[in-house]
């Protein structure tokens, strides 16, 4: 009777398999294995196999064996819209406030509940004073005078910012010459330019229509608003071309020139530009 092997023996006992050709049993290859390697071999393999699948059921198999990816993804994508209707919503109120500010400022009304273009697309939850309320001290007030009769304004200081403007082309509005330059001690926040009679008036730049009307002092205005938070202004025409929420491209015909209004003795088109609520001189980005 032979004696019963250990666990340990049959786990280290070596064999061989032989592979053999069937014709003329002309041997092949030769394979020397033992029951412990076969063993660590297939754990292994098994492992390999498990992380394999597991990592393919959280990525690449999700979409089809897990019945939580669907409403995952669902979830994550009304997120997004949500957000994404938040803030179009945020900035079509801010713009709406925006027009309606520049529209006062055009017709003069300044009163209660106004503000300032220059801050309403910047910052909506600082509230914000008139500048009238203002109270300055003694010495700040000397320093503002000084420093608004001195060479060096405030305009020359910003216009480092307008170098995008300066790099952009815009047609000319009109073609003739300019009788009144940008003044903002006057308060001529625009040029005076005076043209033929019934000349068309033509946009420097692409741009969608955002005023169209008649007021008392500038007769017929249409102000056209551009991209950057460029808004170019036409006043004193003589006929509207274009209504509001009309898209118009750059040298296309917006109106004719004219006299209309109180404040024009003579037939010329009026032009300003105003940048993030700042106006700007003309003549340092159109030719005329």
């Amino acid at each position: 009777m032979k004696p019963k092997k250990t666990l340990s023996e049959r786990l280290t006992t070596r064999y061989q398999m032989v592979v053999r050709k069937e014709e003329n049993l002309e041997e092949k290859s030769t394979l020397g294995f033992t029951y412990a390697k076969v063993l660590v071999i297939s754990m292994l393999v098994f492992i390999v196999l498990l992380i394999s699948s597991l990592f393919l059921a959280q990525t690449l198999l999700a979409k089809w064996f897990d019945p939580r990816y669907a409403q995952r993804e669902t979830n994550k994508k009304m997120l997004m819209l949500a957000q994404r209707i938040d803030s179009l919503a945020l900035e079509d109120e801010n713009k709406d406030q925006f027009i309606l500010n520049f529209k006062r400022v055009l017709n003069g009304d300044t009163a209660s509940n106004f503000v300032d273009p220059a801050t309403a697309l910047q910052d909506q939850k600082k509230p914000i004073q008139p500048v009238n309320s203002l109270k300055l001290a003694p010495t700040d007030s000397q320093f503002r005078k000084d420093f608004e009769q001195s060479e060096i304004s405030l305009v020359s200081l910003t216009s480092s910012k307008y170098r995008e403007l300066r790099e952009t082309f815009f047609f000319t509005p009109i073609t003739g010459f300019i009788s009144d330059k940008y003044d903002v001690k006057k308060a001529h926040y625009g040029v005076d330019i005076v043209a033929k009679t019934n000349e068309p008036v033509k946009c420097i730049a692409d741009g969608t229509v955002i005023m169209a009307s008649w007021t008392q002092d500038s007769g017929y205005v249409i102000a056209i608003q551009h991209r950057g938070n460029l808004i170019s202004l036409y006043k004193h025409n003589a006929e509207l071309l274009k209504k509001v929420g009309n898209f118009v491209n750059a040298g296309e015909i917006i109106s004719i020139v004219g006299n209309s209004g109180e404040m024009t003795d003579g037939p010329h088109l009026h032009f300003e530009l105003w940048y993030n609520g700042n106006s700007i001189d003309p003549e340092e980005f159109v030719t005329f």
